[in-house]
C-alpha cells in the first residue's frame, strides 16, 4: 500500500474520507484497488468512480472551499453530463485529484453494482473503501494491455492471479469468477483471450510452486 509520505496521495486520501463521511457513492478501480488483491507494484494514482446526485455535488464543493481548493460543482455538473472526468484542486499544496463520472464509460455501471468493501492499510491506520471487485480490475487491466502491451499490466494481473491460486484473497465473499473474466477476453479479441488464458496458466503453476515449497 503507498505511503502517505509522497505529496501527491495526501488529497486523495482525504477524498476518500470525505466521500465515506459524505455517503457518496464512489469505487476504487485501477492499480490501487488492486493492491487489495494482491499487486505489490507502488502507485501513486487512484482512480476513483463517483455517482453523485445534485445535493451530493454540492457537499463535495463545500468540503473543499476556495481559496485553497477548486472544486467547481458547475464543473462537476458539466463532466457528469459529458461523460469526462472533473478534478478537484489543493492549490497550497498543489495537488489534483481527478474523478470519474459513472457515466463516463458503460462497463463502469457493472462494475459499480458489483463493488465490494475492503479494508486498506495506510501508515500504522486501517479505514474501509470501496473497491471494485478483482474481476473488474483483471478486466481494465486486459482492456489496457489490449491498447498498449505494457508489462505494468501483464505483471499486476499475474500478480492477482498468483495471489488468488495460493488463497489469499480469503477477504471475497465469493471466488474468482474466471468465467465472466473469459467472456470478457473474449470479446476483446483471440489474442487477448489467448493472453489471458496464458497468465492463468502460468500463474497457477507459480503458486504450485510456492506451495510446493
Amino acid at each position: 500500500m503507498p505511503k502517505t509520505g509522497n505529496p501527491d496521495l495526501s488529497l486523495f486520501l482525504d477524498l476518500l474520507h470525505t466521500l465515506e463521511l459524505l455517503e457518496i457513492p464512489y469505487m476504487i478501480i485501477g492499480a490501487f484497488a488492486g493492491t487489495v488483491y494482491g499487486i505489490t507494484r507502488v502507485t501513486y494514482d487512484i482512480d476513483i468512480v463517483v455517482s453523485l446526485n445534485d445535493a451530493q455535488i454540492e457537499a463535495l464543493a463545500e468540503a473543499y472551499p476556495p481559496p485553497r481548493y477548486y472544486a467547481d460543482p458547475y464543473q462537476m455538473r458539466q463532466s457528469i453530463a459529458l461523460g469526462i472526468m472533473f478534478n478537484i484542486i489543493d492549490g497550497e499544496r498543489g495537488e489534483k485529484a481527478d474523478l470519474i463520472p459513472l457515466t463516463m464509460v458503460s462497463r463502469y455501471r457493472h462494475a459499480f453494482q458489483n463493488r465490494v468493501r475492503q479494508t486498506v492499510g495506510v501508515g500504522d491506520a486501517t479505514f474501509e473503501v470501496w473497491c471494485a471487485r478483482p474481476e473488474d480490475v483483471i478486466i481494465g487491466k486486459l482492456m489496457a494491455w489490449a491498447e498498449g502491451r505494457s508489462r505494468k499490466h501483464e505483471n499486476d494481473i499475474y500478480e492477482m492471479l498468483t495471489f488468488y491460486y495460493l488463497g489469499l484473497g480469503s477477504t471475497l465473499d465469493s471466488p474468482l469468477d474466471e468465467a465472466y473474466i473469459d467472456q470478457r477476453a473474449a470479446l476483446l479479441g483471440q489474442d487477448v483471450l489467448e493472453f489471458w488464458q496464458t497468465l492463468k496458466t502460468q500463474a497457477k503453476a507459480e503458486a504450485a510452486r510456492q506451495r510446493s515449497e
